[in-house]
């Protein structure tokens, strides 16, 4: 074997078959894997961390606040019930901006950042159910009394 420059025409056995398959910018598209992008940065994602102190804010604040409405525990029961609904929404609001920052938004509203307006409808929904939740929780306690 030589070590001099080949001769591609004698090497390719029919170049006018292998012709047909290019096209003048390159091979055609079928032939083509598509590209893939890799986010370099692993993704966002709450840590047990985060969540172990939302959890137990929750759960403590829901026992405080269900415990006495279920039983009715004389006067006090109203203020540890206020103090639960208290501490529950604590835990909540907590847990919101905490998902906030890892980039979570609640279901029916734009990515933070997108530039994308809020539908009026879907935070018109969001407060009707707030706040009959809230009013039925004030309800419930001032019955104790």
């Amino acid at each position: 074997m030589e070590a001099g420059p080949r001769d591609t025409d004698r090497d390719v056995p029919d170049a006018r078959h292998e012709a047909g398959r290019l096209s003048p910018d390159g091979p055609d598209e079928h032939d083509v894997t598509p590209e893939v992008e890799v986010e370099l940065r692993p993704a966002r994602r709450m840590r047990i961390w985060q969540l172990a102190p939302i959890i137990m804010l929750a759960a403590v604040g829901s026992l405080m606040f269900a415990f006495p409405l279920a039983f009715e525990f004389g006067d006090g029961g109203a203020i540890v019930a206020m103090l639960g609904l208290l501490i529950s929404c604590c835990a909540a609001g907590w847990g919101m901006m905490a998902a906030r920052r890892v980039g979570h938004t609640w279901p029916g509203l734009p990515a933070r950042g997108s530039g994308a307006r809020p539908d009026w409808r879907v935070i018109a929904l969001y407060v009707a159910v707030g706040a009959g939740l809230v009013a039925l929780a004030v309800w419930r306690v001032a019955r104790l009394r």
